[in-house]
């Protein structure tokens, strides 16, 4: 038999597994104790009535003395010194077997029946013992009985007859150790595995309430009297319902009630709709037999939530599909632009070249539409990289400038250090350029009447690029609808732009939002970093 060692306790983890081992040896202390206390009870009350000590009432009544003395000491050893386990439980054991055996032999010896204590001490220690520990115990025991029996023969004309007895209660000794300990270590591998079983279900059941408590629908445990044991707060939620425990489904939702009794009873269906007492949402009840105790579950589904989720489906199909036609219009509206170029050309008529210009003026207009709308498909094909900012806002200053000349004038650069942005380069630069038009549209002539600049990151914010310019700014009855598409106050422009420029941002792990905080518009980009670290991460899956 493996030699088995209980941990030291030096941490509060395995302390459950220091008791499997120390509880036990406690519990020994304390028979021990009791026992020790009735010997000198009995001896001192009643020894002649109870035949022990009968042969050597002295020799009985020190022992007794001797031994309660120890096994108080074991009992409070036990309980506050956990180191030495094999030491202190053979100490015990010898101590008893020792203590045993000159009170039987001052009862009158093998005879008396107090032999049958130390059967009681082997089992015991076979139990709570360790290994080959319970074999060192049973020979213990054994040489102790001869050794009385020899004493009692050589000095006190003891029957040699005896030692057959003796042998017999010591092949007992040995078999109550061995079968006390298979069954110690049966009952401790069960221990074990009964406490490994707890670890793993009350890690389980913690993984439960988590994934229950953050799931998006809410879940409802209801007894056969309609009285709510558990739910999550999502449920709590949908229903309007408070944080108290004593709640039945007819306080929460009368509607639910009856659909609840209805499905009991094998008479109504198991889903159903129903509106929230208070805030009126439509919430989906489904019933569930849970197959324990009675209960059923009920789970509630926000149907707002599903629609909202079905309307962002066909939003992302009528998406795919716009794009689609505007690729397939650009065509033909390219054919149509030159063919109305061919007939100004030829036509000397005034009304026939307005009439082709207003053509040509359109045909225009309708390119820039198709161009801001096939750009919005450009939105989920991101490839952010880092760069510096200051050095990327430096050259679009100048590329801007050769289209507009007196942009070099009227945009400022304020960067005051070098900063690191991770974002899609030709992404950022459409964003710049929808900007920096309505800026410069809508600000004055004056020198650096359009200011762009960089706030660096620090640890309450991240990298900051501001527009700023010192036109009129924007009616705040509009301020609410300038990142909508279609929403333009400019006759010749498409108003997608801003709705552009949001959404190429928000591709990148950035933000874009209009600042109330000036005479003029103040748009604010707020760098990331997560673009970088999903894209790197893509990559390499």
């Amino acid at each position: 038999m493996a030699s088995l060692t209980p941990p030291e306790p030096t941490s509060a983890a395995n302390e459950t597994e220091l008791d499997t081992y120390w509880r036990p040896v406690q519990y020994f202390a304390f028979y021990r104790l009791l026992v020790a206390a009735f010997f000198l009870v009995a001896n001192t009350l009643g020894g002649g009535t109870l035949n022990i000590g009968e042969q050597n009432p002295l020799l009985f009544q020190w022992v007794s003395i001797v031994y309660l003395a120890a096994a108080t000491l074991f009992w409070m050893t036990v309980l506050r010194w956990r180191r030495a386990f094999n030491i202190q439980l053979s100490a015990q054991v010898a101590t008893d077997i020792v203590a045993l055996t000159l009170m039987m032999h001052a009862s009158g010896g093998s005879q008396s029946g107090v032999s049958v204590m130390i059967f009681v001490v082997l089992a015991g220690a076979g139990l709570v013992g360790q290994g080959r520990m319970t074999l060192f115990h049973a020979s213990l025991a054994t040489v102790a009985v001869l050794f009385e029996q020899g004493y009692r023969v050589l000095n006190l004309e003891g029957e040699t007859s005896a030692f057959f007895r003796v042998g017999l209660t010591s092949v007992g000794f040995f078999a109550t150790a061995i079968s006390a300990r298979l069954l110690g270590r049966g009952i401790i591998a069960q221990e074990a595995l009964a406490r490994q079983r707890g670890i793993e279900l009350a890690h389980q059941l913690r993984i439960s309430e988590a994934v229950i408590r953050d799931m998006q629908d809410g879940v409802l445990v209801v007894d056969a009297n309609g009285r709510v044991r558990q739910h999550n707060p999502q449920a709590a939620i949908l229903l309007d319902a408070g944080d108290g425990n004593d709640l039945y489904l007819a306080s929460l939702s009368p509607q639910l009630a009856e659909h609840f009794v209805a499905w009991r009873s094998r008479t109504g269906r198991s889903e159903t709709n129903l509106r929230s007492p208070q805030s009126g949402r439509l919430v989906r009840a489904r019933c569930r037999a849970s197959g324990a105790g009675g209960s059923t579950l009920i789970y509630l589904e926000d149907m707002g939530r599903v629609e909202a989720q079905a309307r962002q489906l066909k939003l992302a199909a009528l998406g795919r599909l716009t794009a689609n036609m505007a690729h397939e219009i650009r065509n033909p509206l390219s054919s149509i632009s030159h063919a109305a170029e061919l007939l100004a050309e030829d036509t000397q008529n005034d009304t026939e070249r307005r009439l082709a210009r207003i053509i040509g003026d359109n045909t225009q207009r309708l390119n820039r539409l198709v161009a801001e709308v096939m750009e919005l498909g450009r939105r989920d094909r991101a490839q952010p990289e880092q760069f510096s900012l200051n050095g990327f806002l430096a050259a679009f200053v100048d590329e801007y400038a050769v289209s507009d000349p007196e942009a070099g004038r009227r945009i400022a650069l304020a960067t005051p250090e070098q900063v690191e942005i991770c974002f899609d380069r030709s992404h950022l630069h459409r964003i710049l350029w929808n900007l920096l038009a309505n800026a410069m549209r809508h600000a004055s002539s004056a020198d650096g009447a359009v200011c762009l600049e960089v706030s660096p990151r620090d640890s309450a914010r991240p990298v900051e690029l501001h527009i700023m310019d010192d036109g009129p700014g924007i009616a705040p009855e509009q301020r609410g609808q300038v990142f909508e598409p279609f929403f333009t106050t400019h006759g010749s422009g498409t108003g997608l732009g801003l709705y552009i420029a949001r959404e190429l941002c928000e591709a990148n792990g950035a933000q874009l939002d209009l600042l109330d905080d000036g005479p003029g518009a103040h748009f604010r980009i707020s760098f990331g970093t997560e673009a970088c670290r999903t894209h790197a991460e893509t990559a390499v899956s």
